[in-house]
């Protein structure tokens, strides 16, 4: 006799033979009941931020783990590291000059981080890093990204050279975990550490969005006046919400191989 399946997989089941449209509809459902969970249990919205920056230095943790662990980088993206390297220096950079707070110090500490992982990565285990499935040229987010920091940038009154930077830190962000999705839609089989990480990822990315939305609202939208007027503001949610949905897919198949007891997450084709 068949033991009765239990209702997250009954759910799951379901979810995975719906088309891509009704999976689209339901993720943001799903999304938006999550900002009103958070809308109705934080008060102080920026808690919220500050929670994201931590998920992410948790999965820098998670990284230098297995790392130290395993002896091994198989599966990581060295180019995902330094994109992620880069905009903490720069937003660590506009923190110093234009608001230097708790941000500041999380910043500090998940850059130093993720610099320790990159030097791992370049000379310690470099014998075990698959450069041939690190293939994602990094130029192709670097250079869109600085020239629509030119083009599109806060209209406030710090220097233009901060405003650009500012934004290019924004933008990168939004796209700096492409070349680690790349290996593994090279790789199609990702170990536990390296999908607890981009998990991580996923929810910092999440909770980052949640808190400009929620802070939008709370301000009855007083926070994009703020923030200057013309493409700038949209272009900071657009970002936030791209950031998130980029992550969306894996999110889902990882969730679905921890409640099917799966160590091993094996991606179907077009996932990443």
């Amino acid at each position: 006799m068949r033991a009765p399946r239990r209702p997250i997989h009954v759910v799951l089941t379901w979810l995975r033979r719906q088309p891509p449209k009704v999976k689209a509809f339901l993720a943001v459902i799903t999304g938006m009941a999550a900002l009103v969970l958070l809308w109705a249990v934080v008060h102080d919205h920026d808690n919220i931020f500050i929670a994201a920056e931590a998920v992410h230095s948790i999965g820098i943790a998670v990284l230098i783990y297995k790392l130290m662990k395993e002896k091994t980088c198989a599966g990581l993206s060295l180019k995902t590291q330094e994109l992620t390297a880069m905009f903490l220096a720069v937003r660590l950079y506009c923190s110093f000059v234009m608001e230097y707070d708790i941000h500041t110090v999380l910043d500090l500490a998940t850059l130093a981080t993720t610099l320790w992982v990159i030097y791992m990565i370049r000379f310690n285990l470099k014998s075990t890093y698959m450069e041939d499935k690190d293939n994602f040229a990094i130029y192709y987010v670097v250079v869109p990204c600085a020239v629509l920091a030119l083009l599109v940038h806060p209209a406030t009154s710090h220097h233009l050279v901060n405003k650009v930077f500012w934004a290019f830190c924004v933008y990168m962000e939004a796209v700096s975990v492409l070349p680690q999705l790349r290996v593994m839609q090279n790789t199609k089989i990702v170990e536990p550490f390296t999908s607890h990480y981009v998990f991580a990822l996923g929810v910092a990315r999440f909770l980052s969005c949640a808190h400009w939305v929620l802070q939008v609202l709370d301000s009855r939208g007083d926070l994009l006046v703020a923030l200057g007027h013309g493409l700038w503001p949209p272009m900071v949610l657009i970002s936030e919400v791209v950031q998130t949905f980029i992550l969306a897919d894996f999110c889902y198949y990882y969730v679905k191989s921890v409640f099917g007891g799966q160590l091993v997450l094996r991606l179907p084709s077009g996932v990443v």
